[in-house]
């Protein structure tokens, strides 16, 4: 059973000195689709956007002191997007600014191959989310180290 409501505050959260941790996921699936004839495999990868603007990114928000990395993960991907899946091996680590509160950051990304897509999540009144091809997501997300962590998953992928 899904919790319906996301964690709030900042009392628990990590810091990696004086950098707030934060931890994201990029969802992704393969669509099977037939074009004349020729089954192919595409790759998509789920996109939301923030609570404040309609800017697209990942879901990620902050590592708590209570959980896993790979928790961390997981649940933020539940919170923001809704999705369920396997937390595969990290894809990177980002220091980064954050534009609106200019704070320093740590971001932590790993790839979660969906498995189950809600229908009711936490945070689905304040987030739209779409799945996108590779290079839409690219393009649409606001956050450059977001875009690094598509690339490393996009090569990560494409070598297997």
């Amino acid at each position: 059973m899904a919790f319906l409501v996301s964690r709030t505050g900042r009392q628990f959260q990590r810091y990696n000195e004086g950098r707030r941790q934060v931890v994201g996921c990029i969802p992704y699936r393969f669509k099977i689709s037939s074009d004349e004839g020729t089954m192919s495999e595409e790759l998509q990868v789920l996109v939301i956007t923030s609570q404040k603007s309609h800017a697209m990114m990942f879901p990620k928000g902050g590592w708590e002191l209570d959980e896993s990395v790979e928790e961390a993960a997981s649940r933020e991907s539940l919170e923001e997007a809704g999705v369920l899946g396997n937390i595969e091996r990290q894809l990177g680590e980002w220091d980064f600014m954050s534009k609106s509160r200019g704070t320093f950051y740590e971001g932590l990304m790993f790839p979660m191959l969906v498995k189950e897509q809600l229908d009711l999540w936490p945070e689905q009144h304040l987030r739209q989310r779409l799945w996108m091809r590779v290079d839409e997501a690219r393009e649409a997300c606001r956050d450059w180290w977001m875009k690094e962590a598509l690339d490393v998953l996009v090569e990560r992928l494409s070598s297997k």
